[in-house]
């Protein structure tokens, strides 16, 4: 680590200023000096200091004072004491004060080379940690949450409500539809969001060792415990715990677990005390949790601590109208993190994926995204380059897309045609396209259609005299030969 750079903020004694300073210079740092608190933060309020070094026992200085105004007012992220040998039990006082560390005198060049080093590397390291954890909050903040369905909006209104509580929440859905992602939403959007957030999938662990998983393992408390070991609970101190695919979990954990939940205590597998951990508890599952209590297969108690509140996560066949925002979102992301040049969703790939059923849901759809945006180069991805099962999806009369056309472009043209595919029959076009009516209606307004006379289909007691064009979509501007054209449906 090259110290040129840093600057150091000195206040000491008189007697010591000019010997601690020229020290320090030595070691090739940029070392302001102040003869008092109040010089040192009226030059703390004109430069950025990367340390400060308060000399114990300065005139006129109180410790305290000293650590409060230069750590919390000039925002110095570290102090060092330096204090005589004499001095070292007030030195050692002052770090349960806030000081990061201390130097007896007089000062040893290679031990002040060490010590500012380390503190620095942590300063680093703290600068690190915090834009990585503003990063992990801004990905699983509720706005990311792509939601124009009713069933997603409720999850993002249900995560708002829930985030600042502590209490456990049960989140229902099936395999890939993102349950995880909510749950980090509650945890990011919470108190505890600096706190570590763990997740355990319980389908994935054996039976005989889950318990060691959860709650940590005594040395020798069986074959291969060769040492203590602290369980997903202990890790998870102060933050949050998600236990997905909770309804794997086998009889003898489920009444650890209660306990936890009752008592926020357990013991560790071979264990005699107590440890007590201050966690909150999410659990997610896609099984019908009723049906395994009735069954016998898992506890009552357990789910009525768990199902606290409830948070469903409707699959992705029931929200189609997220699909084209939400593939464009996660086609971001992957382009982003694979360091790849940004790609755009063409028409006719949007179309496929409204198609799909998506038996496996949103993580399905990543991998589809990621095979495709990894495999296939180019600016926009269409319905050529995606796996069989989507290319069959789409119609041969799909029509290309536009260069630079946005996705409410594309959006805008598909709803286009498919009215126009059903004669403007709005109850056979959202049926089309997986969407509920009164969404399609919406979408209608939002995009203008209604205006040009999207007609429903005619009345069995009247014939049309005129043959559309190929091509040509219905509502045109063209004037109609029938005396009495067919009013619009209502549907």
């Amino acid at each position: 680590m090259s110290l040129e750079s840093k600057q150091i903020l000195l206040l000491d004694r008189h007697e010591d200023r000019n010997a601690t300073a020229g020290a320090l210079r030595g070691l090739g740092l940029r070392v302001s000096v102040a003869g008092d608190l109040e010089e040192a933060l009226a030059l703390a309020r004109r430069e950025e200091f990367d340390m400060a070094m308060v000399g114990v026992g300065t005139r006129g200085t109180d410790a305290n004072e000293v650590i409060a105004r230069l750590a919390e007012g000039a925002r110095i992220p570290s102090i060092l004491m330096l204090a005589r040998p004499e001095e070292a039990r007030d030195a050692i006082s002052a770090l349960a004060r806030g000081a990061s560390d201390y130097l007896l005198k007089p000062l040893a060049r290679a031990e002040v080379l060490a010590r500012v080093e380390r503190l620095l590397r942590w300063q680093e390291a703290d600068v690190r940690a915090r834009d990585l954890q503003q990063e992990v909050s801004r990905r699983y903040v509720p706005a990311t949450i792509v939601s124009r369905s009713p069933g997603m909006q409720r999850v993002r209104e249900q995560v708002l409500q829930v985030a600042a509580a502590r209490s456990t929440v049960l989140i229902i859905g099936e395999s890939g539809v993102g349950k995880e992602l909510v749950a980090k939403a509650i945890h990011y959007n919470s108190p505890r969001r600096a706190a570590p957030f763990i997740a355990i999938n319980c389908s994935a662990i054996p039976a005989n060792l889950i318990e060691s998983e959860l709650f940590g393992h005594e040395k020798g408390a069986f074959t291969g415990a060769v040492e203590r070991q602290r369980g997903k609970f202990e890790l998870a101190h102060g933050g949050t715990i998600l236990l997905d695919e909770i309804g794997e979990m086998g009889g003898a954990t489920q009444s650890k677990l209660l306990r936890v939940l009752e008592e926020r205590e357990f013991m560790r597998v071979g264990g005699t005390r107590a440890v007590h951990v201050d966690v909150r508890v999410l659990a997610a599952t896609n099984r019908d949790v009723k049906e395994m209590i009735a069954a016998g297969r898992f506890r009552e108690d357990l789910y009525f601590r768990l199902n606290v509140i409830t948070i469903r996560v409707p699959p992705l066949r029931r929200r189609r109208e997220d699909i084209p925002e939400l593939a464009q979102s996660l086609l971001d992301i992957i382009c982003r993190d694979n360091g790849l040049p940004a790609r755009r969703l063409g028409e006719s790939a949007v179309t496929a994926f409204l198609a799909y059923p998506w038996p496996g849901n949103v993580r399905e759809l990543k991998n589809v995204l990621e095979s495709t945006a990894i495999t296939h180069p180019g600016p926009w991805v269409q319905a050529a380059d995606l796996p069989d099962a989507l290319r069959g999806m789409v119609t041969e009369d799909a029509e290309a897309e536009p260069v630079g056309a946005t996705l409410s472009d594309l959006q805008r043209n598909l709803i286009r045609r498919t009215l126009a595919r059903h004669a403007g029959n709005r109850t056979h076009a959202a049926r089309t396209l997986g969407i509920g009516l009164r969404t399609l209606q919406r979408k209608i307004r939002e995009y203008g259609l209604h205006q040009k006379g999207v007609r429903g289909r005619p009345r069995r007691d009247q014939k049309s005299t005129e043959t559309p064009s190929p091509g040509s979509s219905i509502g045109s501007s063209q004037p109609s030969r029938r005396r009495n054209p067919p009013r619009a449906t209502s549907s």
